[in-house]
């Protein structure tokens, strides 16, 4: 696999008086894959150690959390000599030990020469009351889903990424039958990297289903082991209305969905849970598409997406069929998974901020507002309709642009590429490519 978020962790080395790396995403998303090539590929060496399950480590954090003591500890652990200056040190599973997670507060303090990544689900969350959380002391970093570009880079589809980076859309255009089979397949398949692998080294679509039906049970299972026992069936509740959720036409998040009579102060704390540990995208509603957009967002009303398209498809019980079907599967579901496939594109560019719109009285709604003050025109808010296949209807769209008279309005289906002055029809495979280039 190739995973973009690799450069970044590169400069992140290369930036002097960098602090211990915190590797946050959900489970199963490649974290450890990610930290451990980062290790082969940009240092001499590379000490992997996990706290699940080690008594050994778990004793060595509970005492001094000496710099001195830990390395040693953590060099009779590996069996070799740690040399700051040529080593990647790794602590997976940290959340195992709450106080390997507080000892990077001292690594940073006091010994700022060693590498340090530390990787673990629901970083998030205060799973330990009373541990001390490194604030300050720390850097970030988000690992999601493949990509759609990601996952076509899997399966050896390389030409047709440098197509779409190329910009060259008469090109693209000629190519737009395989590039939409592509996209379905990832619609399916999803960006989960154990998924992934398997369709590339089976090609079977019924594997894929397997092994994405046992990922949603190992998250099923997290609920029950890490959140609080009153909050864990909630959590259940919520996690499986998703379909639902997204089945509507108006897809905003409905509390009535989850179990008839839920409010919103039953739930809202299993919400905080999901989207703190990285298995929800939550996305508000715009009253007005005003700079600066956080000001202007009603946090009563907003829309929530899964992690992963692949996993959402699975929890729909789509059936591989529809693969075979033409458009089908980009019809099915009444465009729910088109929607999620556009959030994570977006997601993947963390300095867009991502809203929806909709009128006061509920007669229009644009999909996405995009802000960001690096790509778009200085106190522009971009607006971006999304359609499941040659869906050139764009009633909402128009609504806003007439309304609040945009620089640029976006439409993604799987029309082909056309644009004027401030109007562009992208593809939706290619979507991130051409914001990209804005």
């Amino acid at each position: 696999m190739q995973r973009t978020l690799i450069q970044s962790l590169a400069a992140w080395k290369e930036r002097p008086g960098h602090k211990p790396l915190i590797l946050k995403g959900a489970r199963q998303v490649g974290k450890t894959w990610l930290a451990k090539e980062f290790g082969a590929q940009y240092y001499e060496n590379y000490v992997y150690i996990n706290f699940d399950n080690n008594p050994r480590m778990n004793a060595l954090f509970s005492g001094d959390l000496s710099i001195k003591r830990i390395i040693e500890g953590i060099e009779i652990e590996a069996g070799i000599k740690i040399d700051s200056a040529k080593t990647l040190l790794i602590f997976d599973e940290v959340q195992e030990t709450p106080r390997a997670l507080t000892s990077l507060k001292y690594f940073n303090e006091n010994a700022p020469e060693y590498d340090i990544i530390a990787a673990g689900s629901l970083l998030g969350i205060a799973l330990h009351p009373g541990t001390s959380f490194p604030v300050g002391k720390v850097e970030s970093l988000e690992l999601r889903p493949l990509s759609f570009e990601e996952f076509a880079l899997a399966l050896g589809e390389k030409r047709f990424i440098d197509l779409l980076k190329s910009g060259d859309y008469k090109l693209i255009t000629a190519f737009h039958e395989q590039l939409s089979e592509l996209l379905k397949k990832y619609y399916f398949i999803g960006g989960m990297p154990e998924a992934v692998v398997c369709f590339t080294e089976t090609g079977d679509f019924n594997a894929v289903r397997k092994i994405q039906k046992r990922i949603l049970e190992t998250y099923q299972e997290d609920f029950s082991k890490h959140a609080p026992i009153l909050i864990a069936p909630r959590i259940k509740l919520l996690w499986n209305s998703l379909p639902a959720q997204l089945a509507r036409e108006n897809r905003k998040f409905v509390y009535g969905i989850i179990k008839e009579g839920a409010r919103a102060r039953d739930y809202e704390v299993a919400l905080q849970w999901l989207e703190d540990c990285g298995l929800i995208y939550k996305v508000y509603r715009l009253s007005i598409p005003r700079l600066p957009l956080p000001a202007c967002q009603d946090f009563n009303a907003f829309k929530i997406y899964a992690v992963d398209v692949g996993l959402l498809s699975c929890m729909a019980e789509l059936n591989p069929r529809l693969l075979l079907e033409g458009n089908q599967l980009f019809k099915e579901f009444k465009g729910a998974l088109t929607e999620q496939y556009v959030l994570q594109e977006l997601k993947t560019m963390p300095d867009i901020q991502t809203y929806y719109w909709s009128a006061d009285k509920g007669t229009a709604e644009v999909d996405f507002v995009l802000g960001s003050g690096t790509r778009f025109l200085p106190g522009d808010a971009i607006p971006l309709e999304v359609k499941a296949e040659r869906n050139l209807q764009a009633k909402s769209l128009k609504s806003y642009s007439e309304q609040f008279k945009p620089e640029l309005a976006i439409r993604t289906s799987l029309s082909e590429y056309h644009e004027t002055k401030a109007f562009a029809d992208v593809p939706l495979y290619a979507i991130k490519a051409w914001i990209d280039e804005l």
